[in-house]
């Protein structure tokens, strides 16, 4: 039971330091929402603090558009 706390604790900080590295990058101004930006966004996030071990995740994304 100990070690599923301690586990918690690592994965909430973690996604704490993501967060922190995506407000630094300054994902959160003000962007209109696409695939593009919350995927990459999202993927800051997970990589937590490997974002200040020199990777910048980014995503793309194509949403296909409907057929005429």
């Amino acid at each position: 039971m100990r070690a599923r706390s301690i586990v918690g604790i690592v994965v909430l900080l973690w996604l704490a330091i993501g967060v922190i590295a995506a407000a630094q990058r300054g994902y959160f101004a003000g962007q209109l929402a696409s695939c593009a930006s919350v995927g990459t966004v999202a993927v800051t996030i997970v990589a937590g603090p490997l974002n200040y071990l020199g990777l910048n995740p980014t995503l793309t994304c194509d949403i296909p558009q409907p057929s005429p």
